[in-house]
């Protein structure tokens, strides 16, 4: 049915003979042989369909001559509309890998796709509304040529309820949602953050002290992006701020083979090699697979494969057996629900905190994402019932002038406010085998109850979960007890 209006602008059963061979001939190759690329390859490929037609007998030899005769023309205002051609474009590509040619070769199927046009009219016009903001505020941006991506997904089932590719498809059908490689700066940061959870504790001590490594005897000096005084923080606070030090030293600890394990486990394709870089996100991903990889977030670690079809039925309404689909285990349910819990702090009280100015006050977990010089800007935010990725950037890899915080986290905000009946404002779950605890902030040691004065709960995980207690502030000192009691009598 989309097919029949973005190409034609009318529904499937008030389309012509030669309309509709010309839609089955797009299946193979939507990019090649689209009426809005190129007319004539269209209408030499809608002619093959017609000639299989005559051959197998569903048409007569003069009906196809009169057919043939007639030009393709499409219906030129449906790619300003809402009818999803990124979507289409790639649900077509997908048929294609999901099942046999022979499957394909049927003129009457019946495609039941996952997009929701609901969400999908509220995604595109977000992102409009989003790029126009930034230009307003910034006129240089016109000369920038600002572009978007915006990929939305139930995460337990994989399927895309929306998908757009770019600000015009009529300006250009390269779908950056699936065909862009884009560095994502620190919206990568939470899957080396779970590739340490193994060794550290979202209590455990990072340093934030300013170092220079030597990465194959060059040197190396990574920066924050914004100033943080502390010389030691916790792991869940420097999620929370995004502070580029401390990932580095838990990356530098932790291993790079041990950060580029974890990235195959969570589907990442488009790099097969961890550099130190790679921890603050200086490597290229393709939009919907971190799309993909945050999903296992919010499914208890489950790798959900993206979907544009629910099914495909032939002419006769039999279901057609697509080829096998694969969904594994990226990490445990335990871990899953710990790193939310981290990235539901980057939206309370970390770079996404202005969710809040834009009334979004319910449980959310996301990241935000910002490259060298501002070239990409990235927010994923996700609850248990649905996920958004937008990248704003341009083409070019000009600087946008904004981080993801300013340019892609509004259009997130936007679109989410428009879809209230996705959003149960639900808090995950906690799993058997995480459990809570205080713990003492100076030393991340379990606090000594009426010692540690400056001390939080917080998630571990059952068979990771500190066993010593504060060695800063237990004593069996009598004088030195006697001392601390006084100091903390007058710290009240």
């Amino acid at each position: 049915g989309e097919a029949s209006f973005f190409y034609f602008d009318k529904p499937v059963e008030n389309l012509t003979l030669a309309e509709g061979a010309a839609i089955a001939g797009l299946i193979r190759a939507p990019n090649r042989y689209s009426p809005y690329i190129n007319k004539e390859l269209c209408r030499q490929r809608r002619n093959q369909v017609l000639e299989a037609m005559v051959k197998n007998e569903w048409l007569d030899a003069s009906q196809m001559q009169k057919l043939i005769a007639t030009p393709v023309e499409p219906a030129v205002s449906a790619i300003h509309g809402s009818r999803a051609p990124y979507f289409m474009d790639y649900l077509s590509t997908q048929l294609q890998a999901l099942y046999s040619p022979q499957a394909l070769e049927s003129l009457g199927l019946s495609i039941y796709t996952t997009l929701d046009s609901d969400v999908q009219k509220a995604a595109e016009k977000a992102l409009e509304k989003g790029l126009v903001r930034l230009e307003k505020s910034n006129p240089a941006l016109l000369k920038t040529k600002l572009q978007g991506a915006v990929i939305v997904m139930q995460p337990r089932t994989g399927y895309i309820l929306a998908m757009v590719g770019g600000r015009d498809y009529s300006k250009s059908q390269f779908n950056r949602a699936v065909q862009a490689l884009r560095q994502p700066g620190s919206a990568f940061k939470p899957f080396v953050f779970t590739a340490g959870l193994d060794v550290y504790t979202p209590a455990s001590l990072l340093s934030n002290i300013p170092k220079t490594y030597y990465i194959d005897g060059k040197p190396w000096s990574p920066k924050n992006y914004a100033p943080f005084s502390r010389e030691y923080v916790t792991m869940r606070t420097a999620l929370a701020h995004s502070i580029n030090l401390a990932t580095v030293d838990l990356a530098m600890n932790i291993g790079m083979d041990r950060i580029m394990e974890t990235a195959k486990d969570f589907g990442f394709t488009s790099f097969d090699r961890m550099y130190p870089s790679g921890a603050l996100g200086g490597m290229d991903v393709i939009p919907l697979e971190l799309a993909r990889a945050y999903c296992a977030f919010a499914s208890d670690g489950m790798l959900p494969f993206p979907l544009s079809m629910k099914e495909v039925a032939d002419e006769n309404g039999e279901l057609l057996e697509k080829r096998h689909v694969k969904i594994t285990r990226a990490v445990s349910p335990e871990k899953a629900f710990v790193i939310n819990s981290m990235l539901q702090s980057v939206v309370e009280q970390g770079t996404a905190e202005s969710l809040k100015f834009y009334g979004i006050t319910y449980p959310v977990c996301g990241k935000t994402g910002t490259t060298n010089d501002n070239r990409d800007a990235w927010f994923v935010g996700f609850t248990p019932d649905i996920l958004a990725l937008v990248w704003v950037g341009a083409d070019d890899g000009k600087t946008i002038h904004a981080s993801g915080a300013r340019a892609a986290l509004p259009i997130w905000a936007d679109l989410i406010s428009a879809l209230p009946q996705y959003v149960s404002k639900n808090s995950f779950t906690k799993p058997p085998g995480v459990v809570k605890r205080t713990f003492c902030l100076q030393t991340g040691q379990l606090a000594v109850p009426g010692k540690c004065l400056d001390t939080r709960e917080e998630y571990f995980l059952e068979n990771h979960t500190p066993s010593e207690y504060c060695t800063e502030h237990q004593t069996t000192n009598p004088l030195k007890q006697v001392i601390d009691d006084i100091k903390n009598l007058f710290k009240r």
